[in-house]
């Protein structure tokens, strides 16, 4: 077989979220560049279905959260040197980071101190308009462009001097019809008894903080409303705990599994209560009003009060430039507080439509020009960056 000189992208994906843009950017890439590519390094199931062998499971590093993360630290810190030394014993053209700042940014930290003229580009902003703003010019140290996922990004790193930036756009944009409803769904969302989405949390440490939360707001939700059918979407790993919880509920909620249900439920939703993530951007999407609230352990708490800058915790509300979305944190996020701002969004009110018309202006602000996706476009930035070893690069596709 003849082989062809290629382009060589070692990608690092610490989690799940990181793999489902990890296996996309690597379609992106295979195809931009014909063929000739050699793709390598970190990932999980997703990037391995998609040819990559990864140095090691990632479940290994799949951690979120700051005690957790201290409770793996031996296992991460091993996993980050033996990742940086790949990186370092057959150096690639560009060096892809993806998501998972805990893990990825303390490679590609050792990967710039050995290979000073590698380029590494870091393909999901941290959240630095939102805490430890400093960490943007502090990233210009190791990474050259920063591929970010929500509009208002390339603005900050430029305000606080981090590295260039460019917006590729949100993964759910490119599945906008998912979370649209038809004629007979959008009837559903004004039939009575209203359907209200419950979404505690995708972690478990998000269902032991916030379900019995949601249950107590669900039966003061009722008193204030009437009856009112009240669905929980649950991933499947955390159903068991799911359900043992809501047992003790007055009256426990419908739960569906699936991304295929999920989606179901949003486009006949009437309005939601959920945690904070990404799950408010899902929501905005949909077109479904919503009430956010959140709760972390004293010490979490004590540290984001310290660092925390971002006027609000609520995607939808950053890219709006607008608190449109109610947000509850911490002690204020209590049971009477949360159903009196739920059922505030039930009937056709101010409330309700206030938040349905800044819902609306969602698209045009996550609109990618002429039809792109943001794999087509993370993969021509890529792909765009000069190789280390200039055009005559002596990497082969076997």
């Amino acid at each position: 077989m003849t082989q062809r000189a290629a382009r060589d992208i070692f990608l690092v994906a610490g989690e799940k979220s990181g793999d489902e843009l990890g296996y996309k950017l690597m379609r992106a890439l295979r195809s931009a560049a014909g063929g000739e590519i050699r793709l390598r390094g970190v990932g999980g199931e997703a990037m391995e279905r998609e040819g990559l062998k990864s140095l090691f499971p990632q479940s290994d590093i799949a951690v979120m959260g700051f005690l957790p993360v201290i409770a793996r630290l031996p296992t991460l810190l091993r996993r980050i040197r033996e990742t940086a030394e790949a990186v370092i014993a057959d150096p690639p053209d560009v060096l892809v980071i993806i998501d998972s700042p805990d893990f990825t940014h303390r490679v590609a930290k050792r990967v710039r101190a050995r290979l000073p003229h590698l380029a590494i580009v870091d393909y999901v902003s941290p959240t630095v308009w939102a805490w430890r703003p400093g960490r943007a010019r502090k990233m210009r140290g190791y990474v050259d462009h920063v591929l970010a996922l929500l509009p208002f990004e390339p603005e900050v790193h430029a305000r606080l001097g981090g590295p260039p930036t460019s917006y590729v756009g949100h993964p759910l944009i490119e599945r906008l019809a998912d979370f649209r409803p038809n004629a007979q769904e959008e009837a559903l969302r004004a039939a009575s008894p209203p359907t209200v989405l419950l979404l505690p949390g995708s972690r478990r440490s998000e269902i032991a903080r916030l379900l019995e939360l949601f249950g107590e707001t669900a039966s003061r939700i009722e008193a204030l409303a009437g009856p009112v059918d009240f669905v929980l979407p649950a991933v499947t790993h955390l159903e068991g705990a799911i359900r043992e919880g809501v047992a003790k509920w007055p009256r426990p909620p419908r739960i569906v599994l699936g991304e295929a249900e999920k989606l179901a439920a949003f486009r006949r939703a009437r309005a939601a209560l959920a945690a904070s993530g990404t799950v408010s951007l899902e929501l905005a999407l949909a077109g479904v009003p919503m009430v956010v609230a959140y709760r972390v352990s004293k010490i979490e708490e004590t540290i984001v009060r310290a660092l925390a800058t971002a006027p609000s915790v609520v995607l939808p509300n950053l890219i709006l430039g607008e608190n449109a979305v109610p947000e509850f944190l911490q002690e204020a996020a209590s049971p009477h507080a949360l159903a009196q701002a739920v059922v505030a969004l039930l009937p056709e009110g101010p409330a309700r439509a206030a938040q349905v018309s800044a819902l609306g202006k969602l698209d045009g602000l996550m609109r990618l020009e002429g039809g792109d996706t943001p794999s087509a476009r993370a993969a021509r930035i890529v792909l765009g960056i000069p190789s280390p070893q200039g055009e005559g690069s002596s990497k082969r596709v076997v």
